[in-house]
């Protein structure tokens, strides 16, 4: 009955659906465990009629045309540049740490003098990863690695990893640099946005296709039996394709082990008044069990709300108890060689693809994701 089953809603699982039904007429059948489609990006409204992000703020971020250009099919935007600020002492000062928050810092002929440095040590825009800038011989560049480092990067590190920064992959490290400019944006992308409407209604319409079958409330293996290398659907022996962006170790059972991740408790708080932080996001870099608080009218440009709704995110270690969800990947070489060992269990089954965060036990912007998805779809209707 079905060219492909497609396990996730999410945004590698949706845009794999589309493509694979619109472009190749393929039947398309999307598994959910949930009981809404989206993933991690579902928005809706919480009783107060404020648009929130019940899983974390998500912002859509690229300078890919092909991404941008696929996504604008299924939604209109609200562009702006996103901004953060971290809460340093009585200070809120722009992170990354740039060369405004360095004349926040220090005064002006001080900073005047280490801004002139660093830009004739790593070049004007240039965007330094914390670990290299303490490493410079300099003690003035030194100086502000240091300030940075104990300000804005270990406490914060810590709690979001429960771990110290030397012990993190430096693909974690990196994302969170120095730069050398004035620009307050977060990112540095050409397009950043939130759907107008919401992620949510985006998802909606990028599912509505009548080659696509959407089955919400559903574990997979209630459908689904791997064995002997084979795959069974509804009891039959399933030829076809199948894409799965779930969790890879519980996928077989975790019968090597769990792979290890961070995940997030999130607690939505609602205020009677027009703002609660004056910002999108305040990161808690130095106080507070909690890394960061987004509210999100000004994440998503509301206008006239009742009040305002704020998120605190507090961090902790993913034990797979239920509830709890799986956000970030803990990369090291012990954990890539665990994955690796699930990994050659799934090669096993013919046709069958990883896509996603948790079935490729990594990192992945919104953008990124997407544009793996498009490559795989495109592929397999080669």
């Amino acid at each position: 009955m079905y060219d492909y089953i497609i396990v996730g809603s999410g945004i590698a699982g949706s845009v794999v659906a589309r493509i694979l039904a619109e472009e190749g007429n393929k039947k398309v059948l999307v598994v959910e465990r949930r009981n809404h489609i989206g993933g991690n990006c579902y928005d809706v409204e919480d009783e107060n009629g404020i648009l929130i992000h019940l899983y974390g703020p998500h912002i859509f971020h690229t300078g890919n045309e092909e991404v941008r250009a696929f996504l604008s099919r299924f939604t209109e935007w609200y562009d702006f540049g996103h901004e953060v600020v971290a809460k340093v002492g009585d200070k809120l000062i722009p992170v990354p740490f740039n060369l405004n928050t360095l004349h926040m810092v220090y005064d002006e002929e001080k900073a005047n003098y280490l801004e002139k440095k660093l830009i004739s040590e790593y070049g004007e825009g240039s965007r330094v990863p914390i670990m290299k800038l303490r490493e410079n011989d300099d003690p003035d560049v030194r100086e502000i690695a240091e300030y940075v480092y104990q300000n804005v990067f270990l406490k914060y590190t810590m709690k979001q990893w429960g771990q110290k920064p030397e012990e993190i992959s430096p693909e974690v490290t990196g994302r969170v640099p120095v730069v050398i400019s004035y620009d307050n944006r977060y990112f540095k992308d050409k397009y950043q946005s939130v759907p107008v409407d919401g992620f949510t209604p985006m998802f909606e319409k990028m599912l509505d296709h009548p080659n696509i079958d959407v089955k919400l409330d559903t574990e997979v293996k209630d459908i689904v039996e791997f064995k002997d290398g084979k795959i069974f659907f509804e009891g039959k022996e399933f030829n076809n394709g199948m894409i799965y962006t779930g969790a890879i170790d519980e996928l077989f059972d975790c019968k090597y082990g769990r792979l290890p991740y961070r995940s997030l408790d999130f607690k939505f708080e609602h205020y009677d008044q027009d703002s609660f932080q004056g910002h999108s996001v305040v990161n808690y870099t130095v106080s507070e069990d909690y890394t960061r608080i987004t509210e999100f009218k000004f994440l998503t440009g509301q206008k006239d709300t009742n009040g305002t709704t704020i998120v605190k995110e507090y961090p902790f270690a993913y034990t797979g108890k239920e509830g709890e969800i799986p956000y970030y990947a803990i990369l090291d070489e012990e954990n890539d060689k665990l994955y690796n060992k699930y990994k050659e269990d799934a090669q096993k089954f013919n046709n069958f693809h990883l896509l996603g965060r948790l079935a490729e036990y990594k990192y992945y912007n919104i953008d990124a994701m997407c544009l793996k998805a498009i490559q795989l779809a495109k592929d397999l209707l080669k």
